[in-house]
């Protein structure tokens, strides 16, 4: 049983090219870190159009199971508190609840895609898990230096099968922490749909984080800042917390 094991992993790194081998490592690596097992934070979210107007949001957030499952409530401006949506199954499954209807929505397949309160973050990208790992397949193109921090440059092929989010994402991963500054999206005419750029590094309770992220449109021409200010990697969720009842609390 050992030698077999032993075979069917040497056979694995024989047959995957080095540059290959590099970016599976690294894109494991990325997905840990930015999947960790629970979190609860809060935070601010500025929309700003391509008309130049400006809306602010302030939001909670947590998640659980590596990111598998989501739970965003907002909290101001009063117009929309109380609003939230639900992810589950790495936003496969998506649940939205308004005050206003007192109704929990659960949303198509293919609403994953769409925008979160007009921002530039779709309920895919809000999400998490192992999307990076099981709907890509990674290559190295290389290092590059990103701000003053030395990267990995990967290259993410969407596998049609899987239902990428995209057909093609750019990343760059610091060599000191594996943490991602920089993301380029590509739809299907290999444009460079979407960019998003993430700051402000901090240690929090051992991890990297983001505490600021831009994602900008670049067909839009628009752009939506998050920033974190309270975030927490001990919390964990009470049961049933991740589930439509919950929505309207």
């Amino acid at each position: 049983m050992i030698v077999k094991t032993l075979l069917s992993f040497l056979f694995l790194f024989t047959v995957i090219p080095a540059q290959d081998q590099v970016a599976v490592r690294v894109i494991k690596a990325v997905t840990d870190l930015m999947s960790p097992e629970s979190m609860k934070s809060r935070g601010t979210q500025t929309i700003n159009t391509s008309s130049g107007k400006e809306r602010t949001f302030e939001f909670e957030s947590y998640s659980g199971g590596k990111g598998e499952s989501t739970l965003t409530r907002y909290t101001k401006p009063a117009a929309i508190r109380g609003q939230a949506f639900l992810t589950l199954n790495n936003a496969d499954d998506i649940w939205t609840y308004f005050p206003r209807t007192k109704r929990v929505r659960k949303l198509a397949s293919h609403a994953k895609k769409q925008k979160v309160q007009g921002s530039d973050f779709t309920y895919e990208d809000m999400g998490g898990g192992d999307v990076f790992i099981s709907k890509f397949t990674p290559k190295h193109l290389g290092d590059e230096t990103i701000n003053g921090d030395l990267c990995w440059k990967i290259e993410l092929i969407g596998i049609p099968e899987q239902d990428p989010p995209y057909p093609k994402i750019v990343m760059w991963a610091r060599k000191s922490d594996y943490s991602p500054v920089k993301l380029d999206y590509y739809d299907e005419k290999h444009f460079n749909s979407k960019s998003l750029f993430l700051s402000d590094i901090q240690n929090i309770e051992g991890i990297p984080t983001a505490m600021k992220m831009i994602m900008t449109d670049h067909k839009e021409r628009s752009s939506t800042r998050m920033e974190t200010l309270e975030v927490t990697y001990s919390w964990q969720p009470p049961k049933d917390f991740f589930s439509e009842r919950n929505l309207k609390k």
